[in-house]
């Protein structure tokens, strides 16, 4: 994707603090791999209580869900509709974190016995607008109570109409509010100013599952629900599933979620969810949150993206196995139709960056078309934004107004920046680095204009150089089965919880090798040992380290390869001519 016109400046090295004595202290304490404590030392960690708690939290380490400030009340007003047998709506966004946490509510509180009912957002302009849709099918099933998952936040106006039809709503929601708070029973975000939740990081499934943690408690506080009816344990395949989908950072108390919730996916109930895994080609033993990000939530994804996301929720509650397997191939299909629209959408990118090359010469990129799929938008701004490092909106545009997305960098948070455009915007939300717009066409030209104005005043030329962070130097001796095993350690890795990244400095054997047109293999020594290494997409750059007795400096991951036999590869994510 975007072949032609990737960028091929070479990314800046950031490379691995250095306090040896700390170093020393952390092998002493944990009796940790000396690479593992190297990598502890450059992320950054400074107590050994804290790093404790990164290797080893468990699950009775997770918060209070009460320190939700308004927790009591959306509990009390949960236990009421549950007592006066009243009629309850979860309505839900419709990315994989909404549809989580919508099924996770719904098969929670059906555990219960309560009359839910779910609603999850179809594709369109606003999560929020959709909100005004849900209070239609609220009153058809005279619902009095109504519970968002991932939205709510920002849609004051919208909740004011549902509340004006004697409808009580709880909004459970992690995006950012940008507007006035609306007027609810309760409001469950760990991004409100006056929260008090330690975790700020949560995403919308977890915020679901708060709620389902903190009922349980004072529903057996109660006396009203025996100790062994609810297992919450059993929900965490879905809080792994949303949270991982939606990059929720896998710190803190979302690591021990994920943690627990990978090993909760990889024996799932969830009939659906299994037929999934299994129609996207992964063994259940291998599942991990690469897997996850990469072949499960896309196909998700493409509900939300193309077709009807009430779709995704049906298939985590689905009990019949005919069903799950005719709902996971459909899905399949889906989600290849959503790749040859982004693939004609990625093409026509192409065409744009030909005639207009000035588009990223920038420290913002800005893009827009009538032809664009406003479902679709999302992925080419991410991936754009990851090539050119810099924050990148794509504009799908339908007569007078338009839909964006946009993914930034960690130097250029969003939101304040879209607080300062917002008499040009319709409407925004969303995160500092993922969010959304509504604008109207007549005011799309001065908003390139002041937001491309903002970036290029607030970016420095090094904030828009892709920067590859390294956590270690290495020699081949460190590079074992048993370095392999103790990196384990630091899994799930997803956002700001990475793979390690090493480095060495090595000869090369013999010349590399192109496979694939696009890929090179490098063969790789020091002294008398030998490790091959695969660049993948660096084939240009065979003919630069054609030399004999080359020296190279290699960034790189190393992983377990299981084709003929079990050996050692260097999946290699930059490397650098050393001079003679």
């Amino acid at each position: 994707m975007f072949t032609h016109y990737e960028t091929h400046e070479d990314p800046v090295w950031v490379y691995p603090k250095s306090d040896p004595a700390w170093k020393e202290q952390i092998i002493k304490e944990f009796k940790i791999h000396p690479v593992i404590a190297q990598i502890l030392v450059s992320r950054g960690f400074s107590s050994l209580k804290e790093i404790h708690e990164y290797l080893y939290a468990k699950l009775p380490d997770l918060y209070d869900p009460f320190l939700f400030s308004e927790m009591p009340q959306a509990v009390d007003r949960i236990c009421r509709a549950l007592q006066g047998s009243e009629n309850i709506l979860i309505y839900g966004d419709n990315d994989v974190d909404g549809m989580t946490g919508t099924a996770l509510l719904t098969d929670f509180l059906q555990t219960l016995d309560a009359n839910v009912f779910f609603y999850v957002s179809t594709p369109g302009y606003s999560r929020e607008s959709l909100i005004v849709e849900a209070l239609g099918y609220a009153l058809k099933n005279e619902c009095k109570l109504l519970i968002t998952v991932d939205c709510g936040i920002t849609a004051a106006a919208e909740i004011a109409k549902v509340v004006e039809k004697n409808i009580d709503v709880i909004i459970t929601d992690h995006h950012e509010p940008t507007h006035k708070i609306p007027y609810c029973v309760a409001t469950l975000n760990p991004k409100l100013m006056d929260n008090s939740y330690p975790n700020r990081d949560l995403t919308g499934v977890g915020v679901a599952f708060k709620l389902a943690h903190a009922l349980t408690n004072q529903l057996i506080l109660d006396g009203k629900i025996p100790p062994k009816k609810i297992e919450l344990k059993k929900y965490l395949d879905l809080v792994a599933l949303g949270t991982i989908s939606d990059m929720g950072a896998l710190i803190g108390e979302n690591r021990i979620l994920v943690r627990y919730g990978i090993r909760q996916l990889r024996k799932t109930k969830r009939i659906g969810l299994a037929k999934l895994v299994a129609i996207c080609g992964i063994d259940m033993n291998e599942l991990c949150s690469y897997t996850i990000a990469s072949k499960i939530a896309p196909r998700l994804n493409s509900l939300g993206r193309i077709d009807d996301p009430r779709k995704g929720v049906e298939l985590l509650l689905i009990r019949n196995a005919q069903i799950a397997e005719k709902m996971a191939q459909e899905l399949d299909l889906n989600n290849m139709y959503r790749q040859q629209i982004e693939r004609t959408m990625s093409v026509d990118v192409e065409d744009l960056f030909i005639q207009q090359p000035n588009i990223f010469a920038g420290k913002a990129i800005i893009i827009h078309s009538e032809k664009w799929h406003p479902g679709v938008i999302p992925i080419l701004a991410m991936r754009l934004s990851k090539i050119y490092n810099r924050p990148t909106i794509v504009l799908a545009m339908d007569k007078d107004k338009g839909k964006g997305s946009l993914r930034s960098i960690p130097e250029f948070p969003l939101l304040d920046v879209l607080k300062e455009c917002q008499d040009l915007l319709e409407s925004y939300g969303g995160h500092d680095f993922a969010a959304g717009l509504i604008i109207k066409a007549a005011n799309l030209k001065a908003f390139k204009q002041r937001f491309v104005n903002i970036a290029e005043t607030k970016l420095h030329s090094i904030d828009v150089k892709t920067k590859l962070y390294i956590d270690a130097e290495v020699k081949f001796d460190d590079i074992t089965f048993d370095l392999i095993e103790s990196i384990k350690l630091l899994e799930p890795f997803g956002n700001e919880n990475p793979q390690p990244v090493l480095y060495f400095n090595a000869k090369q054997a013999w010349p590399p090798r192109v496979f694939g047109k696009m890929h090179l293999k490098l063969y790789l020594e020091q002294n008398d040992r030998m490790f091959e290494g695969i660049a993948y997409g660096k084939s240009a750059m065979s003919s630069l380290i054609r030399k004999k007795n080359l020296m190279l400096s290699v960034a790189f991951t190393p992983q377990v390869s299981h084709f003929q036999g079990q050996s050692i590869q260097l999946v290699i994510r930059d490397f650098k001519i050393l001079e003679p």
